[in-house]
């Protein structure tokens, strides 16, 4: 099975806040393959914020393209590697409340860098968990906000930060959005298919 972007980058990398942070930003709307190809073309030029900072917009353009939204994404990279850099001495924070104050940092990628760079219990909800747990009948939500509550009064909390890799792996290789691999499925005993209308 493919594994999570995110997975790779801490196998690559280590648990680097920074890494880490950049990498699930580069990765919004983007396909996990291309956004990983580019986290690692950035890093073989710049790994701190210091070293993104001298990268000029149109060098760091061409490198994580073709992510989606790439020249917003490079703008962003600029303005957090700034606040970095003038508010946490050039260190990644590591809670939520300061993670959520860069510039365009959500709770997806703030509850994904708690999780994986500072080993702190947190969901992060993207689409493949949303989905998944929805699903599966774990979850009646509409949204990733709303499933992010609903999980965390269902699961455990050693199981918050493992929830997340599973289910993307999963959500990359069996439960994919449309027609998902049912017949490949261990779960589909259990597996309402809640939203299947169509699937292998």
């Amino acid at each position: 099975m493919v594994e999570p972007a995110a997975t790779t980058v801490v196998k690559k990398y280590g648990k680097n806040p920074f890494l880490l942070l950049v990498s699930c930003l580069l990765s919004l709307r983007t396909r996990d393959y291309v956004s990983l190809a580019a986290s690692i073309r950035l890093f073989e030029h710049a790994q701190t914020p210091q070293e993104l900072l001298a990268l000029n917009a149109h060098t760091i353009e061409q490198l994580i393209y073709p992510t989606g939204f790439y020249r917003q994404k490079t703008k962003q990279l600029h303005a957090i590697c700034t606040v970095l850099l003038k508010r946490f001495k050039g260190k990644v924070p590591h809670n939520e409340k300061d993670l959520l104050t860069l510039p365009g940092v959500g709770p997806k990628t703030t509850n994904l860098v708690l999780s994986l760079a500072f080993d702190i219990p947190a969901i992060c909800v993207d689409t493949h968990v949303h989905r998944i747990s929805n699903r599966l009948g774990l979850v009646a939500t509409d949204t990733p906000e709303e499933t992010e509550i609903a999980l965390k009064t269902l699961l455990p909390q050693r199981y918050w930060s493992e929830f997340n890799s599973l289910m993307v792996m999963y959500g990359q290789n069996i439960c994919v959005p449309i027609s998902p691999l049912c017949s490949q499925c261990p779960l589909l005993s259990l597996c309402p298919q809640k939203g299947v209308t169509r699937h292998r």
